[in-house]
């Protein structure tokens, strides 16, 4: 099919698509992909540092930083190795899951912990806070910028035109 603006989905990948190539690696599906893996890490190591959670023991400095890793450095192979195990499970979290476990077998320290990972969570569980951080990111570090630059302008506006009589 033709790539042009005329087939695009939505305006948002056609017409519009440079003007919100920076929102793109947010808020793509590789954006969400990243996402869980950072709430599915997070809740790992929100476990660990559980002490009612005995089943579990706290991570080293070492695992913590391999963890938080996982999520920063994530790249469009690390998607698309996700994607991958999702054309067998047929599920776009299990597979997450899975991915990360791939990942656990790297460190003998978390590869025995393994089984932890999604522990006591839905789907949603991850989802909807994934999606929650989507939207964060995307209003601080996007839309509130462009909001202060929007401000700013009208405010000299108003400086520049204060003295104009206007009509009413």
């Amino acid at each position: 099919m033709d790539k042009s603006p005329l087939n695009a989905l939505s305006p948002l990948d056609g017409r519009y698509a440079k003007t919100l190539e920076p929102l793109a690696n947010l808020c793509s599906e590789a954006g969400l992909i990243r996402q869980r893996v950072r709430v599915e890490t997070a809740w790992f190591k929100a476990l660990a540092r559980c002490p009612q959670f005995q089943a579990l023991p706290a991570l080293d400095a070492g695992d913590e930083r391999f963890l938080d890793d996982l999520w920063q450095a994530f790249s469009d192979e690390d998607a698309q190795a996700i994607k991958a195990i999702e054309a067998t499970t047929n599920h776009d979290v299990k597979a997450v899951e899975y991915w990360l476990k791939d990942k656990f077998a790297q460190r003998p320290s978390l590869s025995r912990h393994a089984e932890f990972i999604h522990f006591a969570c839905t789907s949603e569980d991850i989802n909807n806070v994934a999606w929650a951080l989507i939207l964060k990111t995307a209003i601080n570090e996007h839309l509130d910028p462009e909001l202060a630059l929007l401000d700013e302008r009208l405010a000299g506006m108003a400086t520049e035109w204060a003295d104009q009589a206007m009509l009413s």
